[in-house]
């Protein structure tokens, strides 16, 4: 601390320098913990204790092969399993085909089986005897401005209904809300219909489901009821792969792709960029001060310390961009979540967050600054008085 003054007017010298670098520097930390939040985010789908107790099952050969509706009876008679719902993905858009809704056709127990979130009893009610009716997330729901007795157009990019279109229509007849308001839930950015109605309306589902969740009495029991399941379908035509809810999110994730691949990939390439950007305003920084620098030997200071402080500022000018950026990270992560429908739920960036980060901070400082501190250090005092 005793230099800091020193350190802090050499790295503002030039200070149009100093700030586009700062940007580029927070620009890359805040990337970093935008997408490690995404990481994460996607690695902690199902992790709940609720979903601890649920099981998927789905098709072995792919997850868009679809199963039969009878198989609901004979997964409830298994040992362990408390309750069985199924589900068909539906593919809605709502007015634009890029506004991509997540949007469902399920079993009347479908909300059952998630104890995360709840509709009020009357809007149940509604919803149970109403052929066309669908139950919206909240998030959603406040998103797109819907409430409780509007129309809802939606257009499959999957199944047509009857008529030859995919133009559907849906009357809104409840709010899909969290139990605890402060953590918000993936079935609040969703659309929940009628397994029933979508069934009967379109000419290709036919009696077919997508996947079955099923509710275990106890989740030290998963493995074995999930292996139960899988039994009853052993060497048929629709033979099923049965997972706890975590692995089931894990391995739809790995059909987009492998997302902490894509993380690494990305934040590889950007730090790899901003090591030779940073490294390039320190070479600069430093060969512009070479006479300073003599004069700082010329008065005292020694090799050691002259490599110390073109080190330190080095550091200081990463860590200042760096710790800008997880900042605003920080703010940023809540708006995503609720900016995605209840789809991510971006984790804070946590003291593990920012121990890396900090440490990614030190260490790409030190690394950009390593050589201009060694020609620095090794300055001859009679040459760089001289010019030479």
């Amino acid at each position: 601390m005793k230099y800091l003054h020193l350190i802090w007017a050499a790295l503002f010298r030039r200070k149009t320098r100093t700030f586009l670098t700062l940007v580029s520097i927070l620009t890359a930390f805040l990337l970093f913990g935008m997408l490690d939040g995404v990481r994460t985010s996607f690695a902690n789908v199902g992790k709940s204790a609720a979903g601890a107790k649920r099981l998927q099952t789905g098709s072995k050969l792919s997850f868009i092969e679809t199963l039969p509706q009878s198989l609901q009876a004979r997964i409830a008679q298994v040992p362990g399993a408390e309750d069985v719902a199924y589900a068909n993905w539906f593919g809605g858009a709502y007015q634009d085909p890029h506004n991509q809704v997540f949007s469902f056709a399920v079993s009347p127990n479908y909300i059952d089986i998630y104890p995360e979130v709840d509709v009020t009893p009357a809007e149940r009610k509604a919803f149970d005897r109403t052929r066309t009716g669908v139950l919206v997330g909240d998030v959603l729901a406040a998103k797109y401005h819907w409430k409780v007795g509007d129309k809802l157009p939606l257009q499959s990019n999957i199944y047509p209904n009857r008529d030859g279109s995919k133009n559907w229509s849906f009357d809104i007849v409840g709010i899909i809300r969290a139990t605890r308001p402060d953590d918000k839930q993936f079935l609040q950015g969703a659309v929940l219909m009628h397994w029933k109605y979508f069934d009967e309306s379109n000419p290709y589902n036919r009696g077919r489901v997508g996947w079955y969740v099923t509710s275990v009495a106890d989740a030290g029991q998963s493995d074995r009821v999930a292996r139960a399941i899988d039994a009853l379908s052993a060497n048929s035509d629709h033979e099923t792969k049965t997972m706890t809810e975590q692995a089931a999110m894990a391995s739809w994730v790995k059909q987009m792709g492998d997302i902490g691949f894509i993380v690494v990939s990305i934040m590889g390439a950007v730090f790899f960029t901003l090591l030779l950007l940073t490294g390039n305003t320190m070479a600069q920084a430093v060969r512009e001060r070479t006479s300073e620098l003599a004069v700082l030997k010329t008065i005292g200071f020694s090799s050691r310390a002259v490599l110390a402080l073109v080190l330190a500022e080095s550091v200081l000018l990463v860590l200042l961009g760096g710790v800008i950026g997880l900042g605003l990270a920080a703010l940023l992560g809540p708006i995503m979540s609720a900016g995605s429908g209840g789809m991510l739920n971006m984790p804070p960036v946590g003291a593990a967050s920012w121990a890396l980060g900090v440490g990614l901070m030190i260490a790409i400082g030190l690394l950009v600054g390593v050589l201009p501190a060694w020609r620095a250090m090794r300055l001859n005092i009679v040459d760089a008085l001289a010019g030479r």
